[in-house]
This record gives C-alpha cells, sequence and structure tokens, in this order.
C-alpha cells in the first residue's frame, strides 16, 4: 500500500507544470476569492489606465477632448518628442532638478542624523523641529516660498537679496538663470528630514561593540565612521537615495506651484511638462507618449530599488 502511495505521489509530482498550477489555484480558490476584489480594483485603477495612455501615444488626437476621432500615425509622438528642443531642455532640467535635489538632500540628511545620533541637552525638540519641512503641504510650503523669493517684500527676495544687492535685488524665481537652483533649494528644505529620518534609523544599526573595539584599537573618528559605521549604512543609503530619486523625478507641486513651468521653460521639468501638454494644450498623444518615457524611467528607478531590498533580505537570511 505503502509503494502504491508513492508511486501516485511520484507520478503527481512529475505532471506538466500547468496541471500543477492550476490544481495549487483550486486548492486555494477560497484564497483568491478574498484577494479578487482587490485585484479586480487595481486592474480598473492602475492596468487600464497604463494600457489607454500606452494606447493613445500612438495616435494623433484633435483638440479637446473628441478623443473618438484620433488618428493612428504609429511612432510618430515618439519621434516629435524626440526631435524637439523642449523635450531636451527640459529633459535637462529634470535630470539637474533630480540629481541636484536628491544628492544634496541626502548629504545634508545624512549629515543632520550624525549630529542628532549624539546624546545633547534638547535633542528630542531639535529633531521635532527638523522634521517640520517634511511634514508641511507641500501646496503651503510652496506659496511661503513663493512669497520669500518676492523681489518687493520677500524675506529672502527683498531682505537677503536687498542687502547684497541693494540697487536691484534679483527676482530668484523670475530670472532664467536662477529659478531652477531657487525651486532646488525649497525642494531640499522639503526633503532632507526624510534622508534624515533613514539615516538616523540606518545608525541605530550599527552594533556599538565594532565602534568600541576601533577606538580601543586606536581608530580616530573618521576612521570608526569610513570603516565600521557607513559599510553599515551602505544599503539604507542606496534605499534612501533611490526614493528620493523616484520623489523628485516625479515631483509636481513645487514646480508647477510656485512658477508654472517658467519663465520660458527654464524651471519645466517631465511631469509638469506632461501636465501643461495634456491639459493646457490638449495634446493627448504627445502627453501620453511623454507619460510612457517617464513610466519607464521610474519603473528602472523601481528595479533598482526592489533589487537593493532584495539583497538587504538576502544578507539579513544568511546572517
Amino acid at each position: 500500500m505503502t509503494i502504491v502511495t508513492g508511486k501516485a505521489e511520484a507520478r503527481r509530482r512529475l505532471q506538466p507544470g500547468w496541471s500543477g498550477t492550476l490544481r495549487k489555484i483550486w486548492e486555494h480558490r477560497a484564497d483568491y476569492a478574498y484577494v479578487l476584489p482587490a485585484i479586480a480594483v487595481m486592474l480598473i485603477v492602475i492596468a487600464y489606465p497604463i494600457y489607454y495612455t500606452v494606447e493613445l501615444s500612438f495616435f494623433k488626437t484633435p483638440p479637446g477632448l473628441q478623443l473618438r476621432d484620433k488618428t493612428f500615425i504609429g511612432f510618430d509622438n515618439y519621434t516629435t518628442i524626440l526631435t524637439s528642443q523642449v523635450f531636451w531642455k527640459v529633459t535637462w532640467n529634470t535630470l539637474i532638478w533630480t540629481l541636484g535635489s536628491t544628492f544634496i538632500s541626502f548629504v545634508l540628511g545624512f549629515a543632520t542624523a550624525l549630529a542628532l545620533h549624539r546624546d545633547f541637552i534638547g535633542r528630542g525638540v531639535l529633531r521635532a523641529i527638523l522634521i517640520i519641512p517634511w511634514v508641511i503641504s507641500a501646496v503651503a510650503a510652496s506659496y511661503i516660498w513663493t512669497g520669500s523669493y518676492h523681489s518687493d517684500f520677500g524675506t529672502s527676495g527683498a531682505g537677503l537679496g536687498g542687502r547684497v544687492w541693494p540697487d536691484q535685488p534679483p527676482n530668484f524665481i523670475d530670472n532664467v538663470s536662477t529659478v531652477l537652483p531657487s525651486l532646488i533649494v525649497v525642494n531640499i528644505w522639503r526633503e532632507f528630514p526624510f534622508a534624515m529620518i533613514m539615516m538616523m534609523a540606518g545608525l541605530q544599526t550599527v552594533p556599538d561593540q565594532l565602534l568600541r573595539a576601533a577606538k580601543v584599537d586606536g581608530a580616530n573618528a573618521w576612521q570608526r565612521f569610513w570603516h565600521v559605521t557607513f559599510p553599515h549604512l551602505r544599503n539604507v543609503s542606496v534605499v534612501t537615495m533611490l526614493l528620493l530619486a523616484v520623489a523628485n523625478f516625479n515631483s509636481f507641486i513645487i514646480p508647477w506651484i510656485m512658477t508654472g513651468g517658467g519663465p520660458s521653460n527654464a524651471s519645466h521639468i517631465w511631469i509638469t511638462h506632461i501636465y501643461e501638454l495634456a491639459f493646457g494644450r490638449q495634446r493627448w498623444g504627445v502627453a501620453s507618449a511623454y507619460s510612457v518615457l517617464l513610466f519607464l524611467t521610474l519603473m528602472t528607478l523601481g528595479y533598482f530599488y526592489v533589487r537593493a531590498l532584495s539583497g538587504n533580505e538576502r544578507k539579513e537570511g544568511s546572517a
């Protein structure tokens, strides 16, 4: 009886993969029934808009909302985008915005986390104050900084700028050469607390015994940081920078509210340019092609993010 049962079990295991997969689905049919509503909502809310955007990127759409009169043109929208000078200018702005905001926010947040990792009086209060820019509404922050940059009555424009240039205070967000750096300053002000929190959490995982052993061996503060602290923070640093990069690449509120992409497209990034093309000029096909390119870029960043997380899990499992 045992031999017969063993042979039946062996035949069942040697059956084709699809039959085994279908059997597993049937055995867990109740579990799938529970998650089916959530899957249906995801397909409606996420999958269909992605599919329709990709489809619309291959069509020429007439002005207005009469999308049923669209004309199939293949890859012409992508060719139009890639041969446009505005596209390359907006792409350059996007790279400066993303890399500048990500790198400086991370460095500033990392330095702040190292400073707050030490015990001193008022550390908790200082942490609460520094986290305010991150929790404040991005819309409110945009309007506050817009007023601050005003050349007549703003604290940065008329105040600081008026002292440096008393004859003619600068228009930080109305000048082609200064508008993008000015927006990056606002974005860094909002984002560095996030990097600070992430790195403070990472600093809690550095073994104190290793730091004490390195100190006993004669290592100075820099050597302890570079050879002990930083290697333990490498993974959380990568994850933090990828999260910041994805958020910055898809950031919309600050550049749109403060400048609307102006002056002369000097502060347009991909997401604001897509919004203007779609809802300002109603060029739905071109905007959809832009959206597909943005989606592929974000998926690439997401791939590296998932790889970083998977690497952390494998290391934790092997430890």
